[in-house]
């Protein structure tokens, strides 16, 4: 693999960590983050990082003129659910306004290859279970919406400009690159496994599980965790396709963990006792989401290193330990609500 790539959000949890695995690939990398969520430091040396914002046409525009480009890869986006349900008219402007217009700028800057970083939020409360591509869409959230309709669009401009695309709907990621360098760094954060791992380091007072009364083997949520260096190596397995057709991948371990069994994992692995509050359900929450991962699997040969549960944990757990304030200096605990992310 030869040539440059842009990655919007770059800086951001997932797109640091393809970031990362582009460098030691050898290619070149332009980040264009506007670090409002994202941390400079998660750009790693090797990669060019423009400070701004992607949906700025006088940052974006003599960015892409700097061609040629093999790829742009898109992460840049508001995405935690709860907010979206709040603030859903923000959601759908800033997210849907912004991927249009940088899909528009590729058209015309004869991009060939385009990766959306997408949802398994596009499901809402699935009718089957592993959840493949053939699901149904019906979005429970705005952030989800976002995501749907971004996916129409490049289906639509592979259709009318030839713009190939791919479509990665994550489930769950999660851990942390295993040499350390990077991790998760959200503020407030809101997925389940550091949460649970800053409760049995005393960073917080306690965990709280939200339903003891799910249909499932011990009463709670099932999701299905995928480890971010998995993530970033499947944005690579898929560019191949994209040299003769778009493509839709749902990317996950396919198999799923209770939010009990996550809580388990982070005491064995870290030797610590986590403390627990059983809340009520959450309006919104499905029992169990899980991914099939077959398609991605059988037509690139992709397959998740980090499948046991233990070990996506382990790698969390050192970069929190390590890096108890993130990227950033310490400040104040925080003692916001769990997700199930």
């Amino acid at each position: 693999m030869t040539g440059r790539f842009l990655v919007t959000g770059g800086a951001g949890y997932v797109g640091s960590h393809l970031v990362a695995a582009l460098l030691e690939r050898g290619l070149s990398v332009t980040v264009i983050d506007d670090l409002s969520t994202g941390h400079r430091a998660a750009v790693l040396p090797g990669a060019r990082l423009v400070e701004g914002d992607v949906a700025d046409p006088s940052v974006l525009e003599p960015v892409l003129a700097d061609g040629p480009w093999e790829a742009v890869f898109h992460f840049a986006a508001l995405s935690v659910v709860g907010d979206s349900m709040r603030e859903p008219v923000r959601y759908l402007s800033s997210n849907v306004g912004t991927g249009v217009r940088l899909i528009e700028a590729c058209v015309r800057h004869r991009v060939p290859r385009f990766v959306l970083s997408s949802t398994a939020a596009l499901f809402g409360m699935p009718d089957c279970l592993p959840i493949d591509e053939e699901a149904r869409i019906d979005p429970a959230s705005a952030y989800g919406e976002s995501k749907a309709m971004l996916e129409r669009t490049l289906a639509w401009a592979d259709q009318a400009h030839g713009l190939r695309s791919a479509c990665l709907r994550y489930f769950n990621a999660a851990g942390a690159d295993a040499e350390g360098r990077l991790g998760e760094a959200h503020d407030p954060e809101t997925h389940l496994i550091p949460l649970v791992i800053d409760a049995a380091l005393g960073r917080r007072p306690e965990i709280a599980v939200f339903g003891r009364d799910w249909p499932t083997q011990d009463g709670t949520c099932i999701r299905d965790y995928v480890h971010v260096a998995d993530l970033a190596d499947a944005h690579l397995r898929v560019l191949p396709v994209l040299d003769h057709r778009s493509a839709v991948y749902n990317l996950g371990n396919g198999q799923g963990h209770t939010v009990l069994e996550v809580i388990e994992a982070v005491q064995r692995v870290s030797g610590r006792q986590v403390p627990v509050r059983m809340a009520d359900r959450r309006p919104g929450d499905a029992a169990v989401l899980v991914a099939s991962s077959a398609r991605i699997m059988r037509e690139t040969g992709w397959k998740p290193r980090f499948a046991a549960i233990d070990d996506i944990v382990a790698t969390a757990l050192a970069w929190r330990e390590a890096h108890p304030a993130g990227y950033r200096l310490p400040t104040a605990r925080r003692t916001d609500h769990p997700g199930l992310g």
